[in-house]
């Protein structure tokens, strides 16, 4: 990795490095981003199935209809 940062900076391209260094950084916050969306979306789906089980067991008892 040092041979490629001193190539870029001996070109003149430090500006480019900085941005694909915050693209990667970006990229890897989104996609962190999205695996803990997902895995909280099925904690709760998982809350409301038990919630669903626990309404069936008890037959809605507090809900007069």
């Amino acid at each position: 990795m040092t041979d490629l940062t001193r190539t870029i900076a001996e070109r003149g391209d430090l500006a480019h490095l900085a941005l694909f260094l915050w693209a990667s950084g970006a990229s890897a916050m989104l996609a962190w981003c999205l695996r803990e969306l997902v895995a909280a979306n099925r904690r709760f789906d998982t809350f409301i199935k038990e919630i669903a089980a626990l309404n069936q067991l008890f037959g809605n008892r507090g809900n007069p209809q």
